[in-house]
């Protein structure tokens, strides 16, 4: 890993943490594990007031100098199984050129310090299958599928857009 990287807590009123935090998002929706299509002008107008306004929005920067190579954002969530918080993991993007570096290993490491001052139990993500790449970093980190009963399957996620 670089060992001038740093990782930081984004600010989300601060103009160079909006910034970055846009521009590295941006980055993940025009690759094509991200959809392949850039975000709305819309989307970056009001994104960063939108997680500031959600609670317990947590949104991570991982830099060298003064440029942003990986973004984290996640959002809280409640295990009724275990009665406590929970972490999810919305987005994670590394610069293409950064990837196989450590730096989503080191916003994985910013986020589950962060989640267990938090009282958290878990920290969920949901990943394309296509994506062999992210998914070994993942299971690297210790996530593995979700099961309460292997016998029953594996969780599936769906969606349905409204």
């Amino acid at each position: 890993m670089n060992d001038n990287l740093q990782v930081r807590q984004v600010n989300y009123g601060a103009a160079g943490d909006r910034d970055a935090l846009v521009e590295l998002l941006d980055l993940y929706a025009r690759d094509p594990m991200g959809g392949g299509e850039g975000l709305a002008d819309e989307v970056k107008a009001r994104l960063c007031d939108d997680l500031a306004a959600m609670p317990g929005a947590v949104s991570f920067i991982a830099w060298s100098g003064d440029k942003p190579l990986g973004l984290l954002n996640a959002m809280p969530g409640y295990s009724t199984f275990k009665a406590r918080p929970l972490m999810n993991i919305h987005d994670i993007a590394v610069r293409a050129e950064c990837r196989g570096r450590g730096v989503g290993q080191a916003l994985l490491e910013a986020l589950e310090k962060h989640a267990r001052a938090r009282g958290c139990c878990k920290l969920t993500l949901e990943v394309l299958s296509g994506n062999a790449v992210a998914t070994r970093s993942y299971l690297r980190f210790g996530f593995e599928q979700y099961a309460l009963d292997p016998a029953a399957g594996y969780a599936m996620f769906m969606q349905k857009w409204l």
